[in-house]
């Protein structure tokens, strides 16, 4: 360990490590463009100037490592000075666009300009014009007068991404970034540039113009797009989804995020294929219902079938709480003898840093909580047997678009009745005769557990008529503030979508089971005490980081 004093206060801190290391790891922040943790130096910015005792000159706190007794002063009249320099360098030929640009209100310039500046310019002559508007790639625009030449972005593609496709040409107050010649910033990652871009030079070609960042709420939730479960925001304004971005979690993602999970992932909530309600066949056609008409036209077809004659379809794209509740219901209620489940798993399609193969949120969780023994095609192929036989009279699906499987599209039609809870439209809706509306990742509460057995929280970002009661005060009065109440819906949409969880405790109290469930936080409560795997569990406990579960059975997870 190695003892320093910065502004005063004496430090404790590995040997090793950057003075803006050290300060950071105590609180002690110090301005700063080109560094970031988890990229190498560039100490090209030079925002991070700092006056270390008995030395000649300033030195950049990025690059100069601690050692024993050295004495820091990151606000002495010197560093200030240089800094009011660094800054006035940097905005010279820096575009006064603030107000039409993506980055205000999350732009390190425009902070620091008010914070380190002297808030006026000297400079009188032409500011140096480069392109504007430039499609570096599929998803990301540069406006290149805007840059600092950070080399952030061009250091992740390098050193992250592992997709050299960014490069610096020219020199002086001529250089600009630019792509490889013949290559375009389509990596998997390449959003994640727009993140560390410290002012507006790098945004988004999906979300520019949209809206201000305080416009918008930020939910912290988790990505369904792989079984990854990366920490991600939610942003939000007017009951619709905006941008997603990645949230800092060391354990899961770190800061990075797929760009299939930024921008796939949220579509289906406004879809115009969305089921908004209940849905039941009446005369060959599909009719809006309520609730409760819905739900005793199943409890009253289910009360027909004898206990062996009924299937059930779990998705790993279900919650916890939804999966608990739903092997609890096929046992005690339907009698159900197994409980078949759809992989989706692609081979292949994964790499070393964040993508996995498995495309679902929660395989773990099935198994976990006891609803499948293994995530396969096993059951599943057993189950379509039992139709096809005649065993199978009456199918209930969770979640899970079966009709999408060859051999489950020949064998629904054998059947008499076909119950599902569905988000949008697809194969197997056109052939149900009950649909619950359900509702997606980002309008319930709930957890998912991922691939290496880490319990995580979901929490309600956008609003339904059905909104979770376990939203705590806080949460819910954010959802007014930015628009996302009951009075206000983004494209005129009133979903009248309910979480699974809530929809199979009605079925339960109609047949005459005790299902008195308000919440998904009551839910989760009886997982924990009832599945070893998550005893001792609770929200609080989770947090946004998440919590590893006592047992996740990881080897039965093949991708």
């Amino acid at each position: 360990m190695v003892t320093l004093v910065v502004d005063g206060r004496s430090l404790e801190v590995q040997e090793g490590r950057t003075i803006i290391e050290a300060a950071r790891e105590n609180g002690i922040d110090i301005p700063h463009f080109c560094w970031h943790p988890k990229l190498t130096v560039a100490g090209n910015c030079r925002m991070c100037l700092v006056e270390v005792e008995r030395s000649p000159k300033l030195v950049i706190a990025c690059a100069t490592q601690v050692s024993p007794g050295m004495i820091v002063h990151t606000g002495s009249p010197r560093v200030l000075t240089a800094r009011k320099a660094v800054m006035e360098f940097l905005l010279i030929n820096h575009p006064l666009d603030c107000p039409i640009c993506d980055e205000a209100g999350e732009c390190k310039l425009q902070d620091y300009a008010y914070a380190h500046s002297v808030g006026y310019s000297r400079f009188d002559e032409d500011k140096v014009h480069k392109p504007k508007r430039v499609e570096l790639g599929p998803n990301v625009m540069l406006d290149t007068e805007r840059c600092i030449m950070c080399s952030r972005c061009v250091r992740f593609c390098d050193e992250i991404a592992g997709k050299p496709q960014l490069t610096f040409t020219e020199r002086g107050d001529h250089v600009e970034l630019t792509t490889f010649p013949g290559e375009k910033l389509d990596n998997p990652y390449a959003m994640n540039v727009i993140d560390l871009c410290p002012v507006g030079a790098l945004t988004s070609r999906d979300f520019r113009f949209h809206a201000r960042v305080w416009e918008m709420s930020a939910t912290e939730t988790v990505c369904p797009g792989c079984a990854r479960g990366c920490n991600m925001y939610v942003w939000v304004r007017n009951n619709e989804i905006l941008r997603q971005t990645p949230r800092y979690n060391p354990a899961v993602n770190d800061y990075w995020m797929c760009d299939h999970g930024r921008l796939s992932t949220f579509r289906p909530v406004n879809a115009e294929t969305r089921i908004k309600s209940p849905l039941i066949r009446k005369e060959g056609e599909l009719v809006e219902v309520g609730w409760d008409e819905a739900i005793a036209r199943v409890a009253s077809e289910f009360r027909v079938y004898r206990k062996n004659e009924i299937g059930v379809v779990a998705s790993a794209h279900a919650t916890n709480e939804d999966l608990y509740l739903l092997e609890k219901f096929s046992h005690e209620v339907l009698g159900a003898k197994s409980i078949a489940t759809v992989p989706h798993i692609v081979p292949g399609d994964e790499d070393a840093l964040l993508i996995r193969a498995d495309k679902a949120p929660n395989a773990q969780g099935l198994l976990a909580t006891g609803v499948a023994e293994a995530y396969n095609r096993a059951a599943l192929d057993l189950l379509v047997r039992r139709i096809n036989e005649g065993q199978i009279r009456a199918l209930y699906v969770v979640e899970e678009n079966v009709a999408a499987i060859p051999e489950l599209a020949a064998a629904l039609p054998r059947l008499d009745f076909l119950v599902m809870h569905a988000t949008t439209e697809n194969e197997t809706t056109r052939l149900a005769d009950v649909i619950f509306a359900s509702s997606m990742f980002a309008e319930r509460n709930g957890t998912f557990t991922n691939f290496e057995g880490r319990v995580q929280r979901i929490r309600p970002a956008v609003a339904t008529l059905d909104l979770d009661r376990s939203v705590d005060g806080f949460a819910m009065s954010r959802l007014d503030r930015f628009g996302t109440s009951f009075d206000r819906w983004g494209r005129g949409q009133k979903r009248d979508a309910r979480p699974t969880w809530r929809v199979i405790a009605g079925i339960a109290s109609v047949m005459g089971f005790k299902y008195k469930y308000q919440t998904a936080e009551e839910v989760f409560h009886e997982l924990t005490t009832a599945v070893p795997a998550f005893r001792g569990m609770d929200y609080r406990k989770i947090g946004t980081a998440g919590a590893p579960v006592h047992k996740p059975a990881m080897s039965s997870v093949r991708s």
